[in-house]
Parts: structure tokens; C-alpha cells; sequence
């Protein structure tokens, strides 16, 4: 069952990296007491993924941050040398939390799973942004098949009050 408005964020473990490598973590961590503004991609290094959807995160992280938002953390099902290889690439530094869910479990138990099988990418995460507030979803933007708009940082920045 995919993830509403009003929902809790589910339980579950994902992969960043720190100054000592990869660390797996409880998400209970990442959204207790905090206001998190996590989105989601189908894959590192994808076109639009790279060029739109990362950058517009990294690019409005400080006026976001602005909107009283604690983190801004990007999701890929993708392994964690990837995701911290591709914020490196385009900048993402300490503004975007680079968040690994290798074998796409955590994803599949947002109901955000994706069939790329047919593009030979296998199963990846769906389109999305969202707000969690202390581990309730507050908003929640899923883009249809092929689109980005609504899970846009600028599209996200018009919502947060």
C-alpha cells in the first residue's frame, strides 16, 4: 500500500555515508523530533534525475532550510558508493542527505516501488517529495510515469507555508 498524507512513515533501515563510510541506520532516527523534506528519484545519474531533480534540492536547499525544514534527504534505490559518488558529482555536499535503499526495501514498504525492467534498470523508486514531521507525512507529491514537475524543489518550496 503506497504512502498517504497522514500516514507514519514506516520502519525500516537505509544507507548514507559518513567521514568513516557507509553507515545503515534506523529512519526512525532520521525523522524523530524533525521536520524532514525527503524526495525520492528512480535512479543516480539518470538525465533528469542529474540535470532537474537533485540540483533543484541542492539549489534551493537554504531557502527551503528557510521554510523551518531540519534536512533534506534524496532517496534512490541505488547502492550507497553510487549515491555518494553522484552528490558528489553535482554538489550536493552537506546541504542533500544521499540516502541508499540498495535492495529496495524500504522503498517497497512506502508502496514506492517502480518496474524498470522493460529499461533494463530493474525495480527503482518512484518520482516523489514529500514533508515528514516527526515521522507523519504532512505532503506528499508522486509524479505520474515519465514526468517531474510536482516533486520539484521549486514545486515544494510553493507549498511549504
Amino acid at each position: 500500500m503506497t504512502i498517504s498524507a497522514g500516514d507514519r512513515m514506516p520502519e525500516g533501515t537505509l544507507v548514507c555515508m559518513n567521514r568513516d563510510g557507509p553507515k545503515e541506520f534506523d529512519v526512525t532516527e532520521l525523522f524523530e523530533g524533525k521536520k524532514i523534506v525527503l524526495f525520492s528519484v528512480p535512479g543516480a545519474f539518470t538525465p533528469t534525475c542529474s540535470k532537474k531533480h537533485l540540483p533543484g534540492y541542492i539549489g534551493n536547499f537554504k531557502a527551503i532550510k528557510q521554510k523551518g525544514i531540519d534536512a533534506v534527504a534524496c532517496l534512490a534505490v541505488n547502492d550507497i558508493h553510487v549515491m555518494h559518488a553522484w552528490g558528489k558529482s553535482v554538489g550536493a555536499d552537506d546541504s542533500v542527505l544521499m540516502l541508499a535503499d540498495g535492495n529496495c526495501t524500504y522503498t517497497t514498504a512506502l508502496g514506492m516501488e517502480l518496474d524498470l525492467f522493460g529499461a533494463n534498470m530493474g525495480r527503482r523508486g518512484k518520482r516523489f517529495s514529500a514533508v515528514i514531521d516527526d515521522g507523519i507525512v504532512t505532503l506528499l507529491n508522486i509524479e505520474p510515469p515519465r514526468e517531474f514537475g510536482i516533486s520539484s524543489a521549486e514545486a515544494l518550496l510553493k507549498q511549504l507555508l
